[in-house]
């Protein structure tokens, strides 16, 4: 929902609004919000991106809704942004009153603190919560939050972990956030040599950050008796030398030598790389799972999504007929 903010906090296309990304596939929403004059807003750090709450639900209820797209599932995290100036509860008590006073109400959504079968969750909302506190605003406390993270390290460069009662959670998130970001550019012009340690420093290491992301989409090497869900953020940002949208799709003629290639098109080439090694075929009819064939799975979070030429989501969604089990997909 970050559709503002020029090179500081722009992280969508203005050509891309909610309604087109729900159509062109996206199916998890990184929402963050403030409190503005007692509502919810969207925000991306100190950044206002305009878009009241309420108008995101109504525009995923109208698509939860329509015949086409009424057996979909919308994942929506939704993350504070204001916890400097807003004390958490009053934000957990009116992320709830916006829940309840949308269309849909609270039956739109997904509350509990586990990770369902898509099977269970069609037509639905499931709440990925990076708010609450300790929950005391919502019935069943933080088990009523929807899938609740205890723990989320700021920028963890090489990711963390959690366990969702039996489903073991990976989370890549090593970019930055963009407020700190901010106020980092501000900063470099009493101290040039100013950087966050965890941020990607520069647009030179795009290729690491691509190495690391997509380990994630692997399945785990450890013998976790859990079930796994990796959560991929392939955005990243650090000023002046990587704001989202060079990091996201690169800069200059890369193919000739003369610029760098972003990390969309790199994610791109790496899936039909992971889709050409032997073994790799489907059976889109039986959907019979076969050992050899790259199992690739996960929740993956992209700035600028539909560049370039609109291919990312195409690749990712063939990722869901590759190795696929029935009895796991739900």
């Amino acid at each position: 929902m970050a559709f503002y903010g020029w090179m500081l906090s722009q992280c969508q296309s203005i050509e891309t609004p909610l309604q087109v990304q729900l159509q062109n596939g996206i199916r998890v929403l990184d929402v963050r919000l403030a409190v503005v004059e007692g509502r919810l807003v969207a925000y991306h750090g100190i950044y206002p991106e305009k878009t009241p709450f309420q108008i995101i639900l109504s525009t995923v209820f109208t698509f939860l809704t329509a015949p086409p797209s009424s057996r979909e599932t919308i994942v929506m995290s939704v993350k504070q942004e204001d916890y400097a100036t807003t004390p958490l509860p009053i934000f957990s008590r009116l992320v709830r009153e916006e829940f309840i006073t949308g269309l849909g109400g609270l039956d739109m959504l997904f509350l509990e603190n586990r990770i369902p079968k898509l099977g269970e969750v069609r037509g639905k909302i499931v709440l990925l919560s990076r708010f609450g506190g300790n929950g005391a605003e919502w019935e069943h406390g933080l088990e009523g939050l929807g899938i609740h993270p205890m723990i989320w390290p700021d920028s963890e460069k090489d990711g963390f972990s959690w366990e969702c009662k039996d489903v073991h959670v990976r989370v890549h998130d090593w970019c930055v956030d963009i407020a700190v970001a901010y106020a980092e550019f501000l900063s470099i012009f009493n101290n040039p040599l100013l950087m966050r340690r965890y941020a990607i420093p520069s647009f030179l290491y795009i290729p690491e950050k691509v190495s690391i992301a997509t380990k994630f989409l692997l399945p785990p090497a450890s013998e976790n008796k859990n079930r796994t869900l990796s959560i991929v953020y392939t955005s990243a940002a650090s000023f002046p030398f990587a704001a989202p949208k060079t990091v996201a799709l690169g800069f200059g003629w890369p193919k000739i030598g003369l610029g760098v290639e972003g990390i969309n098109s790199r994610v791109g080439k790496w899936l039909l790389d992971a889709f050409s090694q032997p073994g790799a075929n489907v059976n889109e009819k039986t959907c019979r799972y076969r050992m050899n064939e790259p199992r690739l799975r996960g929740w993956l979070l992209a700035d600028f999504y539909d560049l370039p030429e609109h291919s990312l989501v195409d690749l990712l969604v063939e990722c869901n007929f590759r190795g696929c089990n029935s009895e796991e997909e739900g």
